[in-house]
């Protein structure tokens, strides 16, 4: 992306701070609702009602024609998957929530991937070290500091839990639009892309998998993006303001 960093300014920063408020707590609510035998459908209008009733509209429903209120991604999907009648949460899942919700002028972008009932070590070690992968990000985000620190940590991480790390998707700005510059790869090499400063907000989320990094897009549906050899992905994401100092975390709390 090409486009220059946004830096917002502070009236506009009070504003983002609530969009994301609201979009964490909306996720965590609807993190709690999931229960094996719902299905994806079920889960997307339960998430529809959440965002309403904290006074939003989703930003994902309609965004270049998505027919969900949130994203939602099972097991071997990555990002980007759409609500189905026929679609059964079972145990042993993994479920990944995207939730983006317009408020006050404002949006908020986060993700969290749930496990149902018992999972296998190895979708724990995926989870664990995603969240560990977007703890470490989320440290690099500091003024002075390039993209590229960003995405060095968050794929660090990843490569000493031995996951694939996926190249087509990556973070990005979000604030007054949910997709906003600059692209938050990652992977990269280190001190590489645009120059972090206060008042930018990143959406800073691993896209993690247990065996391959690549990826494929449903041919039907041409959303939902699948693991390339079937294994689980996990999806964590927060929102964080460039400040002077620390990094301040936009949708606390932290997920694990």
């Amino acid at each position: 992306m090409s486009r220059k960093s946004i830096i917002h300014t502070p009236e506009e920063i009070i504003r983002i701070r609530r969009a994301a408020r609201v979009t964490a707590e909306v996720r965590d609510r609807i993190a709690g609702a999931i229960e094996p035998g719902m299905t994806t459908a079920q889960l997307d209008d339960i998430a529809g009602a959440y965002i309403a009733e904290a006074g939003g509209t989703s930003a994902c429903l309609g965004y270049g024609g998505f027919p969900g209120y949130i994203c939602i991604s099972l097991n071997e999907e990555v990002v980007h998957g759409i609500r189905s009648a026929s679609r059964i949460i079972r145990n042993g899942d993994v479920v990944s929530i995207d939730v983006c919700v317009n408020i006050d002028g404002a949006v908020g972008d986060t993700a969290r991937t749930v496990a149902v009932g018992e999972v296998t070590p190895d979708v724990r070690r995926l989870l664990a070290g995603t969240v560990e992968a977007l703890d470490a990000g989320i440290a690099a985000a500091r003024r002075g500091n390039r993209v590229g620190h960003v995405s060095a940590a968050v794929e660090k991480v990843a490569h000493r839990h031995r996951l694939g790390v996926v190249r087509d998707y990556v973070g990005h700005g979000c604030g007054i639009s949910l997709h906003e510059p600059p692209e938050v790869p990652n992977f990269t090499g280190w001190g590489s892309g645009p120059l972090l400063e206060p008042g930018m907000v990143i959406c800073i989320e691993p896209m993690l998998n247990l065996g391959t990094w690549k990826v494929t897009t449903d041919r039907n549906d041409h959303w939902t993006v699948r693991t390339g050899d079937g294994l689980y992905s996990a999806h964590f994401e927060h929102m964080v303001l460039i400040t002077e100092n620390q990094p301040e975390i936009l949708t606390w709390p932290k997920m694990m």
